[in-house]
């Protein structure tokens, strides 16, 4: 039990540390909006070596944090629709032990690119803004490849050594 308590700290700590890395990437491709998802990198690597529950907690509170240290209240509100749309279909695809980390993972950029959209529609009332969601599916496709791959890769050096 204290080893994974350890392990979590280190995994938050971990996500935070890719949190704050990315909000200092200036990663604008006229999108606004879209993030490389380098925090989805921790929580696919938690769902695949310790759990649902560990991979869930830390991306729930890593979401608080991050938007207490470099963002602000919106920026929880919208990560965590995102984060726990994004969390539901990748435990769901990842149960079925049929697909691979990086389908897992491109759903899971994919869901959480909907899930902040969807909010983001709930809150200003105008779902006008939905017409966007070809662009930001796209986006949440190519970065959530590029994450799966990486997660894989990490998973496949680590091991069981945890």
């Amino acid at each position: 039990m204290k080893r994974n308590v350890a392990y979590l700290g280190m995994y938050l700590a971990l996500a935070l540390i890719c949190s704050y890395v990315e909000s200092l990437i200036p990663f604008y491709f006229g999108i606004p909006g879209v993030k490389l998802g380098l925090t989805n990198i921790v929580v696919v690597l938690l769902l695949y070596t310790l759990g649902a529950k560990e991979a869930f907690l830390v991306s729930v509170v890593r979401i608080i944090l991050a938007g207490f240290l470099f963002g602000n209240p919106f920026s929880i509100l919208y990560s965590l629709s995102g984060g726990a749309l994004s969390f539901l279909a990748m435990y769901v695809l990842k149960r079925t032990e049929k697909l691979k980390v990086v389908t897992v993972s491109v759903a899971g950029g994919v869901m959480h690119n909907t899930g902040q959209l969807i909010m983001a529609a709930l809150v200003v009332e105008n779902y006008h803004i939905l017409y966007y969601i070809p662009v930001l599916l796209t986006a949440g496709f190519i970065t959530g490849f590029f994450i799966g791959i990486l997660s894989q890769e990490i998973i496949l050096r680590i091991g069981n050594r945890i």
